[in-house]
């Protein structure tokens, strides 16, 4: 297809396949040697987790921004536009910049694509091939890639990072990484290299066991929350926390968060020690004061996101049973006291039924369940109306044909004092965004 315009490279890139067939790195390598190798020559963070990943990102990059460098980021999925993927310091990629490398990488995927028993590249392929060519044009003084799925076999992982982070295991993705903590773990620690620093969120026990035996047999060191570093809330109680952090290359440090959420604060801890561990892997200087400006001002859409006062309307895009599970911990800290209206659409290929009893265990809480597009039609959202009869509650269970529905009746039926947070997924979210900032 000609590739003239965003709209042509929107369609090219989304038009890929997705599903990935096999577990290797082998078309991702060829990929890129076929486009001469723009991913070397960068240095790199490199950060997966089930949940928190694409907080420490942000933190992280704000931190690193606020010190004075200039910092490329890989994220997954998008809020309001495909190009907050590839940014840097917190702009996006142009829609110029993404179809003069969208071009660019288009004619290798089509040669791959005539030639490979396994055909072409990917839509995620397409993607971080093109963030590999702007970074290398860009050259930025840090990158940091968000993996995508587990860690072993995604296909960001073809780099040597500096440093790695593993923020947090659960269960998601299962169909892909396998349906226990110990094999999720082998997944996401596939990202360790040797002698390469990993930083580590609190994992389960047998998750750890898993990282703490691969850093070992890597010869990398290990970096954990709780061990190595340590971080408490000094505000508990509070939407917005605060992190006390101490570590081996900070001794003390108080922070205020600028993302909201009691979950923030281990994430906060962990792109912290990251961003230190980077600094004096670079013998960089250390200035607690831009890592604290950095955690105040960062922002991340669909995180837990305040988008109306009064009343309190906020977007949380927890998508997954351990998501749900943190969010609900900060309800019961933070949010106890106001009675809160939730909308909530999952994708079919989540655990719904446990992620809405988490939801329900909630005293405060009014659940109005309703449906979305999803990101495509082999992922939609899933029909909540046949668990409402499942789920004990305090209040009736609603369910709204779609979302706008569910928006209105909550709005018809709450008072100003109380609370809408719309959840279940981030595609969700990132519909609910798009339609309310218009």
């Amino acid at each position: 297809m000609s590739i003239e315009t965003y709209a042509d490279a929107l369609a090219f890139i989304h038009g890929r396949p997705r599903v990935k067939k096999q577990p290797t790195l082998a078309r991702m390598r060829d990929f890129l040697a076929a486009l001469g190798h723009p991913e070397a020559g960068q240095t790199y963070l490199h950060v997966t987790g089930t949940n928190g990943k694409g907080s420490v990102v942000a933190m992280s990059a704000a931190m690193l921004a606020a010190s004075g460098l200039t910092v490329g980021t890989f994220t997954s999925p998008f809020i309001t536009r495909f190009n907050e993927r590839i940014a840097i310091n917190d702009q996006p990629i142009s829609d110029a910049d993404l179809v003069k490398y969208t071009q660019q990488v288009a004619p290798i995927v089509a040669a791959m694509e005539a030639t490979r028993p396994e055909g072409g590249p990917l839509e995620f392929e397409v993607d971080l091939a093109i963030a590999f060519l702007y970074f290398q044009a860009q050259a930025p003084d840090v990158v940091i890639l968000e993996v995508g799925i587990g860690g072993r076999w995604d296909y960001t992982n073809v780099i040597d990072p500096v440093a790695a982070a593993i923020v947090t295991v659960g269960y998601d993705h299962m169909a892909l990484l396998g349906s226990t903590l110990t094999e999720i773990a082998t997944h996401k620690a596939g990202i360790i290299k040797p002698h390469r620093p990993v930083v580590v969120g609190q994992l389960p026990v047998e998750a750890m066991t898993v990282v703490e035996q691969t850093a070992q047999q890597l010869a990398s060191p290990l970096l954990r929350l709780g061990q190595e570093f340590h971080a408490r809330s000094g505000q508990p109680g509070a939407l917005f926390g605060q992190l006390q952090f101490q570590g081996p290359d900070v001794p003390s440090l108080t922070a205020a968060l600028g993302l909201a959420g009691e979950y923030q604060v281990q994430n906060a801890a962990v792109a912290v020690q990251l961003v230190t561990t980077y600094l004096t892997a670079q013998h960089l200087p250390i200035d607690p004061r831009a890592l604290k400006t950095g955690l105040a001002q960062v922002q991340w859409p669909g995180r837990l996101e305040v988008v109306n006062d009064e009343p309190l309307m906020l977007l949380d895009g927890a998508h997954n049973l351990p998501g749900v599970q943190a969010l609900v911990q900060t309800l019961q800290t933070d949010l106890a006291d106001r009675e809160i209206y939730l909308l909530v659409g999952i994708l079919a290929d989540k655990q719904a039924e446990l992620m809405l009893g988490e939801l329900a265990s909630l005293k405060n809480v009014h659940l109005y369940l309703t449906h979305f597009a999803g990101p495509s039609q082999q992922r939609p959202s899933a029909d909540l109306a046949d668990l409402m009869s499942d789920i004990p509650t305090r209040y009736p269970v609603h369910q709204a044909p779609d979302w706008q529905t569910g928006l209105y009746e909550i709005s018809q039926t709450m008072s100003a004092d109380e609370i809408i947070l719309i959840t279940g997924s981030l595609y969700f979210v990132s519909e609910v965004r798009n339609f309310l900032k218009d």
